[in-house]
């Protein structure tokens, strides 16, 4: 999918840029695979705010993703790539032989009309979605199981790929798009190809009024408060923070702090952390 430019008829517009939406091939949404998003704005049940800087925004409609893909061995036909408002990538609307519809990751090269199946008798290309056991070292995937039959958790966003690096045992070595070299059961599933809209990270938002479209509200500067609503406040003009490190508005150190638990579950799973130090 390309960028386009818009001529500057307002400061805001010079340096603003879009997609220009040349995969979308069908306008409007598949009825019965929408569900309503309730807004919170960032609030928890008893109306605290919880996440910062939500808010606002147009209304949307979740459009709900196969992730499992666990309907094996019937081909299905993609009918159309949509755009989805609740993700970076585009989502592809397939119909199976026996009629029913739904929702997949739109990959790089999926076009209308092509024939994409699930299962470990599926043919390895763009689209279909099989164990990694399957699939041959050195391919490129995405939509990754972590836990047999949970849905694909890992590498769902635009122009995002892991590559398969080698198979020994039980598991499936991946290169992340982090960097990160992490093991995966070979029984979990996973999609061949890229993700779509690769150029969505080129995109310029242009002007702040873009942002609260999507639901994001502005976001001060501890410096430029006072010091009782952050540590980094006051002070007669420009100061420095005052403080061994950057800090949080509560106090806790922020910009590099490590917050992994030192013995997390997963550990004896990930080969190399996106650092490239590895994990003792």
């Amino acid at each position: 999918m390309g960028i386009k430019t818009y001529n500057p008829y307002t400061p805001s517009r010079r340096n603003m840029t879009g997609s220009d939406f040349a995969e979308v091939t069908k306008k409007v949404p598949e009825k019965s695979l929408c569900t309503s998003l309730k807004k919170n704005a960032g609030r928890n049940n008893q109306g605290k705010i919880t996440v910062r800087h939500h808010g606002g925004g147009n209304r949307r409609k979740y459009r709900i993703i196969d992730f499992k893909r666990y309907k094996d061995g019937i081909p299905a036909t993609v009918i159309g790539i949509e755009y989805d408002p609740n993700r970076t990538a585009n989502i592809a609307l397939i119909c199976y032989a026996d009629g029913e519809k739904s929702y997949i990751i739109a990959p790089e090269g999926l076009t209308d009309g092509m024939k994409v199946m699930n299962g470990a008798n599926a043919e390895v290309r763009v689209g279909n979605c099989l164990p990694l056991s399957e699939i041959p070292v050195g391919a490129q995937v995405h939509n990754i199981e972590l836990h047999p039959g949970k849905g694909g958790q890992l590498v769902r966003s635009a122009g995002n790929s892991a590559q398969l690096m080698a198979k020994e045992g039980k598991y499936a070595t991946l290169r992340l798009p982090s960097g990160e070299m992490r093991m995966v059961p070979l029984v979990c599933r996973a999609t061949v190809g890229i993700v779509g809209n690769v150029d969505h990270s080129l995109i310029k938002i242009g002007k702040a009024g873009r942002k609260r479209h999507m639901g994001i509200r502005p976001t001060v500067r501890g410096s430029v408060m006072n010091p009782n609503d952050h540590p980094h406040g006051g002070g007669e003009g420009k100061t420095g923070i005052g403080r061994p490190g950057p800090s949080t508005p509560w106090g806790k150190p922020a910009l590099g702090l490590k917050t992994r638990k030192a013995k997390k579950a997963s550990d004896k799973l990930i080969v190399r952390r996106r650092d490239g130090r590895a994990i003792k």
